[in-house]
């Protein structure tokens, strides 16, 4: 906190006539402010305040038109200063910062999750990745949450300092209303002693004598006295203020206790809590990881036994196939044998054509032959 309440150092009631009212500016008048139903229930004094407000009860004097005007504005100026100082404590409360804070906590939290990849040759990559990652997020997350922490501390030793303060400004809002009651006491106890005393005195005196000037300090007697009456009507007010003053102090400080409680809660349970979960989830993450390998290899063994197995068959049963089939297979050997016999009808009947061939051919050479025996016969004759 900036500006701490120095100027509040704790007080006993006390009550003067001339109060030190400084370099106050006088202000226009307030709208009248509805008087509540019931008049508050004064504190109980000690028999020495009761002392004190019936001796200054016996010092007050109504018809001094300065000391009524006056009357108790000490305790008001100290009750102004301190709305002002109270006022400016509530405006650098910035609770919603340490909300924000502890959200931001929450949302590193959630943050924190990594996506699974599919797959079987990229597995053992993708699983390393994938625990690699996990760490990468949890580093930084933890970076993240140490400096909200360290603001969270700074805000929650700011908000003990400030609860502590408000205790100091409740006790001396408790000893200001106490004050202004005495005020109002002795105020009272004047009015009536003077209404029932000088002014029914001067009253009577007016009504036997009949002179004017009687009747006219009656009546500036009675308006001093309603004046008076006002003021300790203001008082009234003032005092009313300091009693609603106090449930509001009481309520910045219960709130200031539940976001110290909250900060608390999260540094000392959430954060470790979450480190520990962390701790667990790598653990589980490794366990995952071994269980998910395993799996991967068995399912890739079973594959291969089962491929294997069917190319086994499949090579089983053409060899089982080729081993009982021939060297030669019949068909081929019913080819062979009608082009063999094929080739055998060929041969004869190429045999057959040349023996016919030469035969005629020998025909013809004998034929050919005699003829020229027969011509050259002819030519020796």
């Amino acid at each position: 906190m900036k500006k701490e309440f120095k100027d509040f150092e704790m007080e006993t009631p006390s009550l003067t006539l001339e109060p030190d009212l400084g370099a106050v500016e006088e202000k226009e008048e307030i709208a009248e402010v509805k008087q509540p139903e019931k008049e508050p229930e004064a504190p109980a004094l000690t028999p020495a305040e009761q002392k004190m407000v019936e001796e200054f009860a016996a010092k007050i004097d109504i018809e001094n038109t300065n000391q009524i005007l006056q009357y108790g504005a000490g305790t008001q100026k100290k009750m102004a200063d301190f709305s002002d100082t109270a006022l400016e404590n509530v405006k650098m409360q910035d609770l919603g910062e340490i909300g924000e804070l502890i959200t931001n906590v929450v949302g590193e939290l959630k943050d924190f999750e990594a996506k699974e990849e599919s797959g079987f040759f990229g597995f053992f990559k993708k699983q390393s990745s994938k625990i690699e990652n996990m760490k990468n997020k949890y580093a930084k997350a933890e970076g993240n949450i140490e400096k909200i922490t360290d603001s969270l501390q700074q805000h929650q030793v700011r908000l003990l300092k400030d609860s502590a303060m408000l205790d100091k400004m409740y006790e001396q809002n408790l000893n200001y209303f106490k004050e202004l009651t005495m005020y109002i006491l002795a105020g009272k106890k004047k009015l009536e002693e003077t209404r029932n005393g000088k002014l029914a005195e001067l009253k009577n005196k007016a009504v036997l004598s009949g002179l004017p000037e009687d009747a006219q300090a009656a009546r500036d007697l009675d308006e001093k006295c309603n004046r008076f009456e006002k003021k300790l009507h203001d008082l009234e007010l003032t005092r009313t203020i300091a009693m609603q003053t106090a449930p509001q102090i009481r309520l910045i400080q219960n709130n200031d206790t539940v976001m110290v409680e909250k900060i608390q809660t999260t540094i000392v349970n959430t954060i470790p809590l979450w480190k520990s979960q962390m701790v667990l989830a790598l653990g589980i993450a490794h366990s995952t990881e071994a269980a998910q390998a395993q799996r991967q290899v068995t399912d890739f063994t079973n594959e291969l036994l089962k491929k294997n197995a069917e190319t086994l068959h499949l090579a089983s049963v053409e060899t089982a196939k080729e081993s009982q089939r021939g060297i030669v297979d019949i068909e081929t050997l019913k080819k062979t044998n009608q082009e063999l016999i094929q080739t055998l009808d060929d041969v004869m009947k190429i045999q057959q054509e040349g023996r016919e061939k030469r035969q005629a051919a020998e025909a013809d050479m004998r034929r050919m032959e005699n003829e020229l025996k027969t011509k050259l016969l002819e030519i020796r004759r």
